[in-house]
């Protein structure tokens, strides 16, 4: 006899553990998409599959459920960040290459990418947002990244910078790349392309570090 296959459960029976998961995943979709203000909890509910009393068993608001939308997607990608910087044992160029790539191959080509344009897009009607996300995404970024200038700058193969301005010029065009995609990528004639972007930008960050030194020790020998 044959016996028929068990029906897939619908989303509302599915085990406990797992809604919390869903709605983020369902919220991360509607904030890109709509943005902060134009997204409702209703939609948010309906799109992960759940009641909005369930919702609201896990996330007490919107704010808190944008929280750990931030929480669930941007600070895992920065730990895997902070855990290569401190086992790699590299040159600081090749770790500087990694976490570029690595970036945008985990968050920059992803959905994700879409966070930092809504932050920036309604910072101002959301100071507190905007204040959370500098303070759990921003600093630790920039912190992450300054530490690699830092090494790189103690090795010998950077030369000096000003590490507090720089790590602020280096990552804007990486912010600014996710922007992109969000925003005018839809309006270009001819689509930008991430990769060679990318190859792009690490070429001039990397010998404005690297062939200014070599300038620099060129010109003290001529003085010799």
């Amino acid at each position: 006899m044959n016996v028929p296959e068990p029906k897939p459960l619908p989303r509302w029976a599915r085990r406990k553990d797992a809604r919390p998961e869903e709605i983020i995943a369902a919220a991360l979709e509607l904030f890109v998409e709509r943005g902060y203000a134009s997204t409702r909890l209703d939609d948010v509910a309906a799109h992960a599959g759940v009641s909005k009393g369930t919702l609201y068993l896990y996330f007490e608001n919107k704010e808190e459920l944008f929280k750990a939308v931030v929480r669930g997607n941007m600070l895992p990608v920065l730990q895997h960040g902070e855990d290569l910087v401190q086992a790699f044992s590299g040159s600081s160029a090749d770790l500087v290459r990694q976490l570029v790539r690595g970036w945008w191959e985990l968050t920059g080509s992803t959905r994700i990418a879409g966070i930092p344009k809504l932050v920036i897009a309604e910072s101002g009607n959301f100071p507190d947002l905007a204040k959370f996300y500098y303070d759990e995404v921003i600093q630790r970024a920039l912190s992450m990244f300054r530490d690699v200038l830092q090494r790189g700058v103690d090795s010998g193969e950077f030369r000096e910078v000003d590490n507090d301005h720089l790590v602020h010029v280096a990552l804007a065009p990486l912010v600014m790349l996710a922007v992109w995609g969000h925003s005018f990528g839809c309006c270009e004639r001819e689509k930008l392309q991430p990769a060679r972007y990318l190859d792009a930008y690490l070429d001039m960050l990397l010998h404005s570090l690297q062939l200014a030194q070599a300038q620099e020790k060129m010109h003290a020998r001529t003085k010799k």
